[in-house]
Parts: structure tokens; C-alpha cells; sequence
């Protein structure tokens, strides 16, 4: 590996954080792009990367071009996952075409379907058809690239009141899920924290003339949501039970979460749609790619006491 120079896009995110933390481990020099706005904020993340050798981080608004220009200056490896920070679709487009002059070689874009291209009775989710816009964009500049399509994450759980993935604390001091989803219907899990940075890295060694083109699933177990609810069962030794049912919204959210919260709900919940499309099988490749991943089971009895105890939350005590 004679060029060692990773750009990371939204290295304070789970994905980016998680492959960050890798390949600074294994001897990457890592160009870590923050937002300005979590730069002020000093967030435990861009605290941690700071404190890292051969970090360098990227500072800024992706919106700003001058800063598009000098990301990839330099780099032959990439990774981006954007979020809703503008126009997703502009910065992807902008980012890509800089990837590209800059003579990136390999460049991990983390995507996600667009349902209604396979079904036009499917609603599109609006926080993923943008990037499948966006990886048909980076396959006609011609950008060696690997598309990773992650499945749910394990981390998305909570006891707090927030909408989908709320398991609610209950009288006898277990936990209930409710969801649209079918409880009998396998669906993709990632411990995103924990599997993301190996994988990548993986994919990154195997390089593009193993994985050029390519969408991978990236989901280390596919279980049911009765499934779920059990693992969760046996880490925390409580009781914890799935309920099928509409997602109830108790808290404030952005507009755009709304809609994508409705689109969940017809897609998987009516519709029953599989999660990554039709066209892309979970776990067997990312398997390939990493062994070591970390369960339902494992994240529920050794991870989920820890993060609700970091939200202020004292069940577990």
C-alpha cells in the first residue's frame, strides 16, 4: 500500500466513526471530514478522532466547494456516507466528480435502494432514494467504486421515546417492541460501531478489481423481529416481546424523518418489500468480509446497558 491516505466523509457518524478506528489502527493516514457544526459542539467523536495519530481533520460544510476541491487531493481510497446536511443528491454529485479528478482509485459510497424502481405499487424512501440517485451518478462518471447497502443497526434501539426502534420499558421490567413490521419476516442487523470499520477495510484490501461495481449487503445477521425481541431476551435476562403495530410518533422530528417514517410504513409494514430490494442476499458476503461481528445477543447484554446509562437512563441498575 504505497499511498495510505483514506478520506472518510461524516467521520463522526457510526459508520465513518467505526472505520475511522480501524484504519488509523492498522497504519492508514486518515482525512476525516467533520461538520463545522459538530466541531463546535466538540462531540465525543470528533474529540476522540482528534486525539488520534494520523488524523488529519477536514472542517466544513460540504456545500462549500473550495472544500470539495482539497478533500480527496492526495488520496487514492475513499468512503463516504452523507446525510440530510443539504442537498443530498448536489453533494454527492460534487464529491464524486472531486474524487474523480483527483484520481481516487477505489471508492466505497455507502447507499441504499430506492424501492420504487422495483415496484412502482412501492413508495420511495425519500433518506434513501437520494443516494441510489446518487451511486447511478457515481457509476456514469466511470469512478472505480463499491456500493455497501447497511442493514439496521443494532444501535438504533433505545428505551427512550423515539419513533421505530423504542423498546419500551415495561412494569415487570422487561422491554416491548412495537413495529410495522412482519414478526416472522428476517430482516438485515449491523452493529454499525463495531462491523463497519473491518469490512470496509476489508473491501478497501480486496480492492476495486475484486469489488468495482459492486453492492454488498452489509448485515451480519438476518433475524426475524420475534427473533430480535429473544435475543435481547437472553443478554439482558429480562423479558422483551414484539408487537406488530403502526410507529407512533411521541417526540419532536424533522420534517423529512416524518416522510420516511410514513414510507416505512407502507413499504415494509403493507407491502412487506424486502429491505435491501430484491437484487442484493444478506449475510453471506459481508461474512466474507468479516467474521469477528457482533450479535444481537452480544449487543443487547454487553452494549445496550451502557449506551442507555450515557442517556441517562438507570434501569439496568
Amino acid at each position: 500500500m504505497t499511498n495510505r491516505t483514506l478520506v472518510i466523509v461524516n467521520a463522526t457518524g457510526r459508520q465513518g466513526a467505526s472505520l475511522a478506528r480501524v484504519a488509523n489502527a492498522v497504519g492508514y493516514n486518515v482525512r476525516a471530514h467533520i461538520t463545522t457544526k459538530l466541531s463546535e459542539k466538540d462531540g465525543a467523536v470528533a474529540k476522540e478522532l482528534r486525539q488520534l495519530k494520523n488524523i488529519e481533520l477536514i472542517e466544513g460544510s460540504l456545500e462549500d466547494p473550495k472544500l470539495i476541491s482539497r478533500l480527496f487531493v492526495g488520496a487514492r481510497r475513499a468512503f463516504i456516507n452523507t446525510i440530510s446536511w443539504g442537498d443530498e443528491v448536489a453533494i454527492g454529485k460534487a464529491l464524486a466528480d472531486a474524487a474523480k479528478k483527483a484520481g481516487v482509485q477505489h471508492y466505497v459510497y455507502s447507499s441504499m435502494p430506492d424501492h420504487a424502481v422495483f415496484n412502482k405499487g412501492w413508495p420511495s424512501l425519500p433518506l434513501w432514494s437520494c443516494k441510489f440517485t446518487v451511486e447511478n451518478y457515481i457509476r456514469q462518471i466511470g469512478l472505480p467504486a463499491t456500493f455497501v447497502y447497511t442493514g439496521i443497526y443494532n444501535n438504533n434501539f433505545t428505551s427512550l421515546p423515539y419513533p421505530l426502534f423504542c423498546m419500551k420499558l415495561q412494569p415487570n421490567g422487561g422491554f416491548q417492541w412495537t413495529a410495522p413490521f412482519h414478526p416472522d419476516k428476517p430482516l438485515p442487523w449491523l452493529d454499525a460501531e463495531h462491523d463497519v470499520g473491518p469490512a470496509v477495510i476489508q473491501i478497501l484490501k480486496e480492492g476495486p478489481q475484486k469489488w468495482s461495481g459492486h453492492r454488498i449487503g452489509l448485515a451480519f445477521q438476518l433475524l426475524t423481529p420475534r427473533q430480535v425481541c429473544e435475543a435481547f431476551a437472553r443478554g439482558l435476562r429480562r423479558p422483551c416481546s414484539y408487537q406488530r403495530g403502526p410507529i407512533t410518533v411521541e417526540v419532536p422530528i424533522p420534517n423529512g424523518y416524518r416522510s420516511q417514517l410514513a414510507g416505512i410504513q407502507e413499504l415494509f409494514g403493507k407491502w412487506e418489500a424486502p429491505y435491501f430490494g430484491p437484487d442484493i442476499q444478506a449475510p453471506d458476503e459481508a461474512l466474507g468480509l468479516w467474521a469477528g461481528y457482533r450479535g444481537m445477543e452480544e449487543y443487547a447484554r454487553e452494549v445496550f446497558p451502557v449506551e442507555e446509562a450515557a442517556n441517562g437512563l438507570t434501569w439496568m441498575h
